[in-house]
């Protein structure tokens, strides 16, 4: 993965901007939503990483319509933990993509998870495959931002006082039910925005969560014409998904993008 210039001052196209408005609504949105134990310690990356955040909504939202928009399900440790960046693995961020910054702490930092920012040295497994896959594919981060963007679902990292992570589908009902009317709103708001041709969950939770703000957007699967809440009308995309490339996983140990190509290449997106 070969180094990339860092970005230059050029104004941000209008996609990424709105991208930037909807990032800091649903960070007003999920600041206030407390969690009970198990869970212990909350990170919100938007607030002590959002330089860092914002500089790579601006650097890779979509350029134009009609692309594709992948979907995670919310940050991992070594990740956007530490970059702001969904799949955030440092070399990704800081070699391919040209970002740097600082990153502050969370209010309360986990001892078993601290927050070191782009000086960490631990590797995130899935940013790693995951990035490292589309930099083989594409080349450039220009290249591949051109026609895709990667995103999250849920913004905020859930641990246990031992330091496991709690993934967000794990709340409890009553937990979940204000968070996911959140992320909600937030994907509808980027969808509106990038109107993507595709829009890819990586992983089945984030598949489900694609055709749940989709139904209740009143799009079926596949292309049906509606009106993107900017007065035109539109092509509603398409969900498909990728297997998640998370260590944790079997069959993503078993070569990983080989089978996520051929998922993509199955399903006309690639």
């Amino acid at each position: 993965m070969t180094r990339a210039p860092s970005p230059g001052p050029s104004p941000a196209p209008p996609i990424a901007e709105a991208f930037v408005a909807a990032s800091r609504r649903l960070c007003d949105a999920v600041e206030p939503l407390r969690f009970a134990e198990p869970v212990t310690h909350v990170y919100n990356p938007l607030v002590y990483a959002r330089a860092m955040h914002e500089a790579y909504l601006r650097r890779a939202a979509p350029r134009s319509e009609g692309g594709v928009l992948l979907l995670g399900m919310n940050p991992g440790p070594w990740g956007m933990v530490q970059t702001g960046v969904p799949f955030g693995e440092i070399a990704a961020v800081r070699d391919w993509m040209g970002l740097e910054g600082e990153v502050d702490k969370p209010e309360r930092e986990h001892p078993k998870r601290p927050v070191e920012g782009l000086a960490c040295t631990r590797s995130e497994v899935s940013g790693r495959r995951l990035w490292g896959l589309l930099a083989e594919r594409f080349g450039t981060f220009d290249a591949f931002a051109e026609r895709h963007v990667v995103v999250n679902y849920c913004p905020l990292v859930f641990m246990e006082a031992s330091g496991r992570n709690r993934t967000p589908n794990k709340l409890p009902a009553e937990e979940r039910a204000p968070l996911e009317a959140a992320c909600d709103r937030h994907l509808a708001e980027l969808i509106e925005a990038a109107r993507p041709a595709w829009l890819i969950g990586v992983g089945a939770f984030a598949e489900g969560c694609l055709e749940r703000v989709l139904g209740e957007t009143g799009a079926d699967r596949g292309s049906v014409e509606g009106d993107g809440g900017a007065g035109r009308p539109f092509a509603r995309p398409r969900i498909g998904r990728v297997l998640h490339p998370s260590p944790a996983s079997p069959a993503a140990n078993r070569g990983w993008a080989e089978q996520a190509v051929a998922q993509m290449e199955a399903q006309g997106v690639w």
